[in-house]
């Protein structure tokens, strides 16, 4: 929150107004005060504060009255109320009424202080809320979320490249968001009406590929029973999203470089070509400059697609972002499954920071809604959390034998489970790599998992 924050205090009682006053202004506050419910709504109507604390008890207008007026001037300012008289019935109607919390005279100082600065947090949580919301609309973005300044870079560049004809490579580890980017550049763009087509280069076979993005004729091939048309031709118009762009076999990236630099592409088996007017989107998350180097990539179709990039930070980079995210995937899960879910408990939230998330957004996005699944109530205990984040591994190092002894199956599984985490990080969440990393089968790799309960939102390949 930019600049001082400022409180208005009400209430009646001429030495408590003073007291607070004198407090919250060492604390760093703007503060005003009011004697009573008129007072009150006169400062609130004449100024923005951004919390209110005020005696329920008051001659005149209570605080219930101030409440309901802050309610309806300035709906984002957040009330706080204090009393002497501890009902039940008082407590109950001031939070339907809208209250933040509620605090019973006498109280201590260092309460009302984590009181405030909680209230100022989610103060601050919802305007950045609304400003991602703003933003989403203005750009498209329905599902990228984050606040964080590398996101905000992101959010820049999509808005720059939306509306012009240039090639983009969306680059980043798994489960980042690279088809979040993709579809908002799509959707901001003058594109936005027609086709988005989406293909995972890596999820076809090779011997269908070729099919699948330029099409066939009937007879081209057996089980060519009739025409098809490719994906190039679907997304004529639009926007073509070629993910995992750098699995590409040698002989489609010909193809796919033809097609780019003549905007013609000819189906299996065709005699003719057909003219396509489409911009391609591709990412990947390896380092095409590597594939290159190393003669498994075109350089020349590297240049072609290339032409601006975008890298997107892993969740690791911008950790800021994960309270919004949490927030963000609880609504959506909450909803989707019919739970009453408001969020996670303070222990479960700090497992949840605590995490590195080898598999990204995508990953942090399969716990959320595994942990919605499992509740039972408005807050989700530790409990419901995966043992990825649960039981952590402990840093490897050489253990020392104890007088009473060791446990060595344990030491032994704890040491494994370390490793086996720290290559599934390094490959991005994919099992085939890790296992490479490892230097063992993918078999061996996928039976370790399933022994230490490793049962993580982890993918076979790429």
């Amino acid at each position: 929150m930019s600049g001082r924050a400022r409180v208005l205090v009400v209430d009646d009682e001429p030495s408590m107004r003073e007291f607070l006053e004198i407090f919250f202004r060492r604390e760093g506050f703007d503060v005003a005060t009011a004697a009573n419910g008129d007072a009150a709504l006169a400062a609130i109507q004449g100024d923005d504060f951004d919390v209110v604390i005020s005696d329920v008890q008051m001659a005149g207008k209570d605080g219930l009255f101030v409440l309901r007026a802050v309610k309806e001037v300035s709906p984002d300012t957040v009330v706080i109320m204090i009393t002497a008289f501890a009902t039940t019935e008082t407590a109950i109607t001031a939070m339907k009424e809208g209250a933040y919390d509620y605090i019973t005279k006498p109280f201590q100082v260092d309460e009302l202080r984590l009181v405030v600065e909680k209230a100022l947090e989610k103060k601050l949580l919802s305007a950045e809320n609304r400003q991602l919301k703003s933003q989403l609309r203005q750009l498209g973005k329905r599902n990228l979320v984050g606040t964080s300044p590398c996101m905000q870079r992101i959010y820049e560049l999509v808005a720059r490249v939306a509306d012009t004809k240039t090639n983009v490579l969306i680059s980043g580890e798994s489960g980042t968001g690279k088809e979040l980017v993709a579809r908002a550049i799509h959707e901001s763009s003058e594109r936005r009406e027609r086709p988005f087509v989406a293909v995972n280069c890596a999820a076809i076979p090779e011997n269908l590929l070729e099919s699948e993005l330029f099409g066939h004729v009937k007879g081209s091939f057996t089980g060519a029973v009739q025409n098809k048309a490719g994906l190039f031709e679907v997304a004529d118009g639009g926007t073509l999203f070629l993910d995992e762009v750098g699995e590409l076999p040698p002989p489609l990236q010909v193809k796919l470089l033809r097609a780019i630099q003549e905007k013609k592409i000819r189906r299996v088996g065709g005699t003719s070509d057909r003219a396509v007017d489409l911009r391609i989107l591709s990412a990947t998350n390896r380092r095409l400059e590597d594939e290159v180097a190393a003669g498994r990539f075109r350089e020349d179709l590297y240049y072609r697609l290339n032409v601006i990039q975008i890298a997107l930070p892993s969740l690791r980079e911008r950790m800021e972002d994960l309270p919004l995210l949490v927030h963000h995937f609880v609504e959506r899960f909450a909803k989707e499954l019919g739970k009453p879910v408001r969020g996670f408990s303070d222990p479960a939230m700090e497992r949840l920071v605590a995490y590195r998330y080898p598999g990204n957004v995508r990953e942090l996005e399969n716990v959320v809604e595994r942990a919605v699944a499992l509740s039972h109530g408005e807050w989700i205990d530790a409990d419901a959390l995966p043992p990825t984040l649960t039981d952590p591994p402990r840093p490897a190092g050489r253990e020392r034998i104890a007088a009473s002894g060791v446990k060595l199956e344990q030491l032994l599984d704890e040491f494994e489970r370390g490793l086996l985490l720290e290559a599934l990080e390094r490959s991005g969440g994919v099992k085939k790599r890790a296992a490479q990393l490892l230097g063992v089968s993918f078999r061996s790799l996928r039976y370790r998992l399933e022994k230490l309960g490793l049962d993580g939102p982890f993918r076979d390949d790429a």
